[in-house]
């Protein structure tokens, strides 16, 4: 981005149409000191409104992640390099139980949820970020660092804070955007200590379709689109 800090602002617009359940599409997140997509995932749609996005991401489903130039995966770098060595991307697999992603309309965060083999369920996720912005083929954000890991007892804690740390000292983002970052995360807070929507929503006993496909890469997933505005 361009200062460290600008929160894009055509997130807050209003698509004219929604996608129905079962369609695919993407499920992307830029560099954070660039354009560039490096996560990219296609995912299935579960429900698209006004009031809320969710999508499916399958088991086995191939997705582009970051890794170091060298093909060194990121959690194998030291912390106080990982974020300035050069990167590429790479073509990988999701293995491992599938992840059911829930994102509400202009709000900071998605919250995604992990099972266990036999769909026991593990915990819920709140991944804070830019508001999606959608297109045509998906919805686009930027990922800020700091999560937080929400468990079925209602316990819950923040996650990645040495990273949201180590992000702003190699000037990912300013202390602006850092603050704003902290003030979102304890708004998700506040909705799990009050545990209102989507924790309360009983998503966590969800299935998928047993007759969807998983969805495919396209050879264009790094297209620019044309953002939905209103």
């Amino acid at each position: 981005m361009a200062d460290g800090g600008a929160v894009r602002r055509v997130e807050a617009s209003r698509p004219t149409t929604y996608w129905a359940p079962g369609e695919h599409i993407l499920w992307r997140y830029r560099e954070n000191a660039g354009e560039r997509f490096h996560i990219v995932r296609p995912v299935t749609v579960v429900r698209d409104d006004d009031q809320l996005l969710a999508v499916w991401m399958a088991p086995g489903t191939q997705c582009v992640r970051p890794v170091l130039a060298d093909g060194t995966p990121l959690h194998a770098e030291p912390l106080e390099s990982r974020y300035t060595k050069p990167r590429t991307v790479r073509l990988d697999r999701w293995f491992g139980a599938g992840v059911l992603k829930l994102a509400h309309p202009g709000q900071p965060w998605s919250v995604w949820l992990f099972w266990e083999p036999g769909w026991r369920f593990k915990n819920w996720y709140v991944n804070l970020e830019e508001p999606l912005v959608r297109w045509a083929g998906g919805v686009d954000s930027e990922d800020y660092f700091l999560d937080i890991c929400v468990y079925p007892d209602r316990s819950w804690g923040w996650r990645d804070e040495d990273e949201f740390a180590q992000a702003q000292r190699d000037g990912l983002m300013n202390p602006r955007l850092a603050q704003r970052v902290r003030e979102a995360g304890l708004s998700a807070v506040e909705a799990i200590r009050t545990w209102r929507a989507p924790f309360s929503d009983g998503w966590q006993h969800w299935r998928p379709d047993p007759s969807w496909s998983v969805p495919s890469l396209p050879e264009n997933w790094d297209r620019t689109p044309a953002y939905v505005t209103s």
